[in-house]
């Protein structure tokens, strides 16, 4: 990145009513969080992605969504989950074709426990990454056929190069690695995990997407950036020196509190 980056932000269609001049007045990258609930998902939701484009109508940020995690991981040992994820997935790039949405955000599958524990059975990496390329083929297929990337988000991650491991065995432009920077900062500080900046940096270019939140590093707070420990100075910094330009996006529990998170960035010197 050259010059500053302009961050964008996680909302809901209601949030998308408030916030619509704040979005537009920088074309801000946005990731809609109204399409992860089975139920939304199972049923008619597009009343929902005809507003999606009426409220959106003169955005030329960029557009994403969350898709659908609840209930699930994607590298399931049972083949009958897997296919109710594989149904999720697709139904989630359903949504992002109807709506004009260029990524959607999933969750790793790495949990502290795999951590410890990869390692001690032999082969068992090579069988989750296995289970994620089964539940995922055809929607990777689906992504590259709509212009979409998947970037698989860290949860529980505690080795950052695991997820990077998993999106490079898919060998597609559709499969990408999304940073959480509060989920990061909670692993470093409870589980021994590298500092949020180590993730940008093992990510490297393969990062095309970040949740910008912040926390003490105890639990996932979502608080407005500025509110908790994270050092934002070493993760812009390391942000700066990639060339994939991820979208930056503000993910906090208070909406109201989005564009006062921008402003404490922009008052730092590290965005706008």
């Amino acid at each position: 990145m050259t010059t500053l980056p302009i961050l964008g932000a996680a909302m809901t269609l209601d949030n998308v009513e408030t916030h619509r001049d704040w979005l537009l007045a920088h074309q801000r990258d946005l990731e809609l969080q109204s399409f992860i609930d089975a139920d939304t998902l199972s049923g008619d939701w597009s009343p929902l992605a005809e507003r999606a484009r009426r409220l959106l109508d003169g955005h030329t940020g960029r557009l994403g969504i969350h898709g659908p995690f609840w209930g699930f991981v994607i590298g399931s040992q049972d083949p009958d989950i897997r296919a109710v994820v594989a149904r999720r997935l697709d139904q989630g790039l359903q949504v992002c074709e109807a709506i004009g949405a260029t990524q959607m955000v999933i969750h790793s599958p790495f949990t502290t426990w795999s951590y410890n524990n990869l390692t001690n059975n032999p082969g068992e990496l090579e069988k989750l990454i296995e289970r994620c390329q089964i539940t995922m083929a055809e929607a990777v297929k689906r992504a590259e056929d709509i212009g979409c990337t998947m970037v698989i988000e860290n949860i529980e991650d505690k080795d950052p190069a695991l997820r990077c491991l998993l999106a490079d065995s898919f060998q597609s432009p559709a499969v990408a690695v999304s940073l959480d920077t509060g989920h990061a900062h909670y692993a470093c500080g409870s589980t021994g995990a590298p500092p949020v900046d180590y993730y940008v940096r093992i990510a490297g270019n393969r990062l095309q997407h970040v949740h910008l939140q912040d926390a003490d590093g105890y639990a996932d707070r979502h608080w407005s950036l500025g509110e908790g420990t994270i050092l934002w100075p070493s993760v812009f910094e390391a942000l700066s020196l990639l060339d994939s330009n991820p979208r930056l996006i503000i993910e906090i529990k208070d909406k109201s509190k989005i564009p006062a998170s921008a402003a404490r960035m922009a008052a730092l010197g590290l965005a706008i």
